[in-house]
C-alpha cells in the first residue's frame, strides 16, 4: 500500500521561478511562489470551495502560507541573512508542506522545521541533522530508497511513508506558541482527511506534536480513549481503523545525547510498517 512519490526537481531557483514542491505528483500544478501576500489563502477562512481536495492542492497551499506574522517574519529573516556555510544557497523561505505520497498508510508527525533545514531545503527534516537521523532509519528498515536527504530533487523517495508537521513555518528557537500551533491546525485537518482512506499508522515524535494532533484527530472522526493518552517512547495506541506509535523526537538533544538510538527509532518506525501492511 502506498505508492512512491517521485523526486522532485533541482533547487537553485530564484522567488519568482521557483518550482512547485509538488510536481512530484502534478506536472501542471501552479507555481505556490506565483501568489501575492494580498492573495495568500487563510487556511482558516477558506470556503467548502476553496478547501484544498487533494494532497498536491494542500501542499501548494501550505507553500504560500503568510498566516503566522511571528513566523513569517523569521523565516524570511533567516532566509535573508543565511547561515555562512550556506550563504550561496536560495532558502526556501516559506512554509514547508508535507512530503510522501498522497495515499501513504504511515504518516509521521514532526515539530516544525528546521531555520536552516526545511526553511533552506523546502522539503521536511532536509538539510539538517535530524533529518539525518530520521532518514537513515527510514531507509534501514525499508521505507526509504536512500539514507541520506540532503535538497530537493536528491533522489529521495518513501515508500508508503508522509511527513508533516503541526506547523509548517520554521519558528525562533524552534519553539512555535500554541497560537501559532492552533492556527496552523486547519493544515494538519485537511491532511488527515485527505489520508483517512488508506492511513493505518501514525508515529508521533514528541509530545508537541501528540498534544498537537489528537483533537484534530477527534475532529476527524476517531475516538481518543478516556483518560486521554499520555505520550511517550514506545506508546501505542489502538483507534480502530489507525494505530498511533509514539517515539522521542528526532532531534540533536536527543540522538546526541544517546536518549533517542537509532534502534529506538528504527523500531518505532519498523512497528508502524508492519502494522500498516507495508512489511
Amino acid at each position: 500500500m502506498g505508492s512512491l512519490n517521485t523526486p522532485d526537481p533541482e533547487p537553485g531557483h530564484s522567488a519568482g521561478s521557483t518550482p512547485d514542491p509538488h510536481s512530484h505528483s502534478a506536472g501542471s500544478t501552479p507555481d505556490p511562489h506565483s501568489h501575492s501576500a494580498g492573495s495568500t489563502p487563510d487556511p482558516h477562512s477558506h470556503s467548502a470551495g476553496s478547501t484544498p481536495a487533494t494532497i498536491a492542492e494542500l501542499d501548494l497551499a501550505v507553500s504560500a502560507c503568510r498566516a503566522c506574522p511571528r513566523l513569517v517574519a523569521w523565516r524570511e529573516k533567516v532566509a535573508t541573512e543565511k547561515r555562512a556555510a550556506f550563504r550561496d544557497e536560495t532558502y526556501w523561505g516559506r512554509a514547508v508542506p508535507g512530503f510522501g505520497p498522497a495515499d501513504a498508510s504511515v504518516l509521521i508527525v514532526g515539530l516544525a522545521p528546521a531555520a536552516h533545514g526545511g526553511n533552506r531545503t523546502g522539503r521536511m527534516f532536509t538539510g539538517d541533522r535530524s533529518g539525518d537521523f530520521l532518514y537513515a532509519a527510514l531507509h534501514a528498515v525499508g521505507l526509504a530508497n536512500q539514507p541520506t536527504a540532503t535538497h530537493i530533487g536528491d533522489g529521495l523517495t518513501l515508500r508508503g511513508v508522509r511527513i508533516t508537521a503541526p506547523v509548517h513555518c520554521a519558528p525562533p528557537d524552534n519553539k512555535p506558541t500554541v497560537t501559532e500551533r492552533d492556527r496552523c491546525r486547519t493544515w494538519l485537518d485537511i491532511e488527515l482527511s485527505l489520508l483517512k482512506p488508506t492511513l493505518k499508522s501514525v508515529v508521533v515524535l514528541g509530545g508537541f506534536g501528540w498534544q498537537a494532533l489528537l483533537p484534530v484527530l477527534a475532529a476527524n472522526g476517531w475516538e481518543i480513549p478516556r483518560p486521554r493518552p499520555k505520550f511517550g517512547h514506545g506508546a501505542e495506541v489502538d483507534l480502530g481503523s489507525i494505530r498511533l506509535f509514539g517515539s522521542y523526537h528526532v532531534s540533536q538533544q536527543n540522538t546526541f545525547t544517546g536518549r533517542l538510538t537509532p534502534a529506538m527509532i528504527e523500531d518505532a518506525l519498523r512497528a508502524a510498517g508492519f502494522h500498516a501492511g507495508l512489511m
